[in-house]
């Protein structure tokens, strides 16, 4: 198969999926070699870069999918007149923050952390598919272990987790004029 017919090939499956293409999908799909299909993703992102125009090709959650430009998001809003869809809870946020930067965690670490039982939200974030059981905690008990998914992944538009901003990050962006999250740790220990 002709390099040029498997980036097509790849742009028509792109347009009639919700989810992420992975390569290695692709790849078994059309029997050619994961190499070339990684190729392929590759030239057809650069096409629809370089065209500049309402579409891209966005990495994501391990694989490829089509979007559109952020700078386009209020049009497409207006066009379908609503706000963003659900949105998460405050509640919601802390615990899958905590969940993706310490996983794989159990219900009782991430309690311990937010020091209310999480148990409500943990349930929302299994049902809404963005975290799932991941296994059980070599521990008394055998606690059950939770993980990020790749609906976390696709959902806050993540290519994989070293996207994530680090905590030094995070704090210089919220935390400028505090003390460092040590020096507050040290503090609500005294």
């Amino acid at each position: 198969m002709k390099a040029d017919e498997i980036k097509n090939i790849i742009e028509a499956l792109l347009l009639v999926t919700n989810n992420p293409l992975k390569p290695p999908q692709v790849a078994e799909l059309l029997g050619a070699d994961e190499g070339e299909v990684e190729e392929a993703f590759e030239r057809l992102k650069a096409e629809y870069d370089s065209r500049g125009g309402g579409i891209q090709v966005v990495e994501i959650a391990g694989g490829y999918q089509f979007s559109t430009r952020p700078e386009y998001a209020g049009w497409i809003r207006k066009f379908f007149k609503k706000q963003v869809p659900t949105r998460l809870s405050r509640a919601a946020l802390e615990t899958l923050a905590i969940i993706a930067y310490k996983q794989p965690i159990t219900k009782a670490e991430i309690d311990a952390i937010r020091g209310v039982n999480s148990e409500g939200v943990i349930n929302s974030l299994l049902a809404k598919g963005l975290i799932t059981i991941s296994g059980r905690k070599k521990a008394p008990g055998r606690p059950l272990l939770y993980s990020t998914t790749d609906k976390f992944l696709h959902h806050f538009g993540l290519k994989d987790l070293s996207d994530l901003p680090s905590l030094e990050e995070i704090e210089e962006m919220f935390g400028e004029g505090s003390g460092s999250v040590e020096e507050e740790q040290q503090s609500s220990e005294l």
